[in-house]
């Protein structure tokens, strides 16, 4: 347990310093509230109205989200491999080169199927 005090001081200090922030700018904060600040934020163009059971999301964005998560997990399976490389040898490279042709298809694919069009 002694190992772990640094930590769970660490930690309760950041929850401390989080609720503390919380009620500080709640207390302290002006309360006027508006129109135009509690309208959602539309980097200044005009939001478009939505229909009333909800708009419906292009299934676009979900496949551009979908890949852009696999590509990033794809950076976070090299990092570790970067970080041993001189003491992986060859067995290590092979390893990677593999991984990489692997990625590379799927890119391949993505790219062909047209998923990386912003039509």
């Amino acid at each position: 347990m002694e190992l772990y005090t640094p930590v769970l001081v660490l930690a309760a200090l950041a929850a401390g310093f989080a609720v503390f922030s919380v009620v500080i700018t709640s207390v302290t904060g002006p309360a006027r509230y508006n129109r135009v600040r509690l309208d959602s934020y539309e980097c200044g163009i005009e939001p478009t109205p939505q229909p009333l059971g909800g708009g419906r999301i292009p299934v676009k964005y979900y496949t551009v989200a979908m890949t852009f998560i696999i590509f990033d997990v794809e950076i976070m399976f090299l990092v570790p491999w970067a970080v041993y490389f001189d003491q992986l040898s060859w067995f290590g490279l092979l390893a990677v080169v593999l991984f990489l042709f692997n990625i590379t298809i799927a890119y391949a694919y993505e790219w062909r199927r047209g998923g990386l069009d912003w039509d």
